[in-house]
């Protein structure tokens, strides 16, 4: 699944425009790397988005294509 759209799906980003933004800014890293939208996230992925002057850090538990809002945060765990 594409790196926009996991953000977008598990909750991580509301939008999947403002995910793609976030991605073309730097801002999101994946195992160490400056990464773009298109990314392929598989199972065990480290991400790391920056928001302003904090950031967020997750490991990749579960790709869905579609989840209810509950079961969006069983999709990852915060490191």
């Amino acid at each position: 699944m594409r790196l926009d759209k996991y953000l977008k799906v598990s909750r991580l980003i509301k939008r999947r425009t403002v995910a793609n933004d976030a991605c073309d800014a730097g801002r999101v890293i994946v195992n160490d790397k400056v990464v773009k939208a298109s990314y392929d996230v598989k199972e065990g992925d480290v991400i790391e988005i920056q928001f302003g002057n904090k950031s967020v850090k997750v490991r990749v538990t579960d790709i869905r294509d579609t989840t209810k809002k509950e079961e969006a945060k069983d999709m990852f765990e915060y490191i």
